[in-house]
């Protein structure tokens, strides 16, 4: 196949940047359409990476009356019979993207430099004043000497708090900075014409939503589901050239080059009847390398919310059991000092709609797609077994080799060592339910590279692993004999389904101690 080259718009956030550079671009401009024809101040949140800063960047364009950008877009079209579009508005940019907020004063030294920035541009102030006053001053004088009134533009507010979540008082203190410079919002709102804010979480406790009476949130709304991410028409319609390219390095077809696609990047959903949408920021690497990876994932770990989850006691088997339900309005606001992590992770992006049961009007909750749940589930092992990252002997990569090779004491060894990484608590608590954590990591970062089936209703083997040439039966058996858990493949009869299957198999028992917390017997028939 020829390769065409194409430029993909990789990490580039600046809407003005892609048209110039003439980077391919998803026209998400009917959205844009429907938002500036309102005088409604709204609030979206979406995961990072996916998309808030360019459609912000997109919004500015139209606002400061770029018309030339939008040439041959759906907006040009929409506006064609207007007579006041692509009038130039004074815009207030706020960007917190690329501050590091770990120390205390770093919030009001952006702010201020956005303020002078604009108080070169509209007229100096008095820098005596507070930071909230100036921009309520400023808004003014842009209003009087444009004609115009003004469009405040807010690019992931929630970066000072979710940074600083750790330290509570830098939280309340960057709150309080947050009320006293958005206050401004609420009391000259005669000089403003349009506002949007985005950011990962809505803190509920935010004085910037409670100010905003009439904020709309449209993070959740059905209009507004597909106007972050790709949907897989887009996809199609914009990327056919980079997805055949793909299906061809990684000697695919190119329908299973599409089914691996969803898997990997797919499942997000913002309303229970959006459209699902990829992730944008993956979808464009895979594309850019010509391969599969965990692009979105490696951004960023997600250090605060495992440590939470951990010292919260929850079970890891919640994220695919369908197990995790919340409402709408669980969803869309979070309260720091709340312990239940869901919304958050929901909002994050680790979490997404997969089911609703409308008479209830309940959500259930679970991973989108492979990428979000062995990504998390790879960062939450450690958490749950001391040091299991590559090279130690006792990881998956590892783990997987063994069942290959059929090397049954390295096998043994590492669920030793897994087992035995299981981190006695502060607080007393039961080690089955530690022990059913350990398990169900293990075996699900497994399924990425063997075939493994758990199973934990009564009276079914407890996993099944197939390779290319064993097959592997474990039955595990807490305070029980490893003769118990053998005994218990043969009168349940679990090796009969595989009497026909050339490849060898394995019976293997396995017996822990909850006293001890240790595994202290493996046998073997086969």
């Amino acid at each position: 196949m020829e390769r065409i080259e194409r430029k993909l718009p990789v990490g580039i956030q600046s809407f003005d940047k892609i048209i110039e550079n003439q980077n391919l671009y998803v026209d998400k401009t009917e959205f844009v359409y429907r938002l500036v024809h309102t005088n409604v101040p709204y609030f979206l949140s979406r995961p990072r990476r996916f998309g808030k800063s360019l459609l912000l960047s997109t919004l500015k364009a139209y606002w400061e009356g770029k018309k030339e950008l939008f040439k041959g877009l759906i907006i040009q079209a929409l506006e064609d019979d207007n007579p006041n579009a692509w009038q130039p508005y004074p815009v207030f940019y706020f960007d917190f993207n690329r501050a590091n907020f770990a120390e205390k004063g770093v919030l009001e030294a952006i702010l201020e430099v956005h303020l002078q920035g604009w108080e070169t541009l509209y007229g100096s102030t008095s820098r005596e004043a507070p930071l909230g006053a100036r921009f309520g001053q400023l808004l003014k004088a842009a209003c009087e000497q444009t004609g115009k009134r003004c469009v405040v533009l807010v690019d992931e507010y929630d970066k000072a708090l979710l940074e600083t979540m750790e330290d509570a008082e830098l939280v309340k203190h960057n709150k309080a900075v947050f009320k006293g410079f958005f206050s401004a919002l609420k009391s000259e709102d005669a000089y403003i014409q349009f506002i949007f804010i985005t950011g990962v979480t809505k803190f509920s406790k935010v004085s910037i939503f409670s100010d905003l009476n009439q904020l709309r949130d449209i993070s959740m709304s059905m209009d507004y589901a597909e106007i972050c991410g790709i949907t897989e028409q887009e996809m199609k319609n914009n990327f056919g050239p980079e997805i055949d390219l793909l299906a061809e390095e990684q000697g695919l077809s190119l329908e299973e080059c599409l089914n691996r696609l969803r898997k990997e990047y797919d499942g997000y959903h913002f309303h229970q009847k959006g459209k699902g949408v990829y992730n944008p920021y993956s979808l464009l690497n895979a594309f850019a390398d010509r391969e599969f990876d965990k692009y979105w994932f490696e951004t960023g770990t997600p250090t605060f919310l495992v440590n939470r989850l951990k010292a919260n006691n929850f079970d890891p088997r919640q994220f695919t059991d369908k197990t995790l339900f919340a409402t709408k309005q669980m969803l869309k606001d979070y309260r720091d000092d709340n312990p239940d992590l869901i919304p958050l992770l929901y909002q994050s992006g680790y979490l997404t709609l997969v089911d609703y049961q409308a008479r209830k009007q309940a959500y259930t909750l679970g991973f989108p797609n492979d990428e979000v749940k062995y990504g998390f589930l790879e960062s939450l092992m450690p958490a749950y077994t001391g040091n299991a990252g590559a090279g130690s002997g006792k990881d998956i990569l590892s783990l997987t080799t063994y069942l290959e090779r059929a090397e049954l004491d390295r096998i043994r060894d590492v669920f030793t060592a897994l087992f035995a990484g299981i981190p006695y608590p502060v607080t007393e608590t039961p080690f089955e339910r530690d022990f059913q954590s350990v398990f169900y990591i293990t075996f699900t970062l497994l399924d990425q590279y063997v075939h493994c089936e758990q199973h934990t209703n009564l009276g079914r083997i407890d996993c099944i692993v197939e390779t290319g040439e064993y097959i592997y039966l474990f039955e595990f058996k807490r305070d029980e004999s490893a003769d118990r858990a053998l005994k218990q493949i043969d009168e349940k009869h679990y090796a009969d389904a595989y009497a026909a299957d050339p490849r060898k198999l394995f019976k293997i028992g396995v017996s822990f101690d909850s006293g001890t917390r240790q595994m202290t017997e493996w046998k073997i028939q086969g």
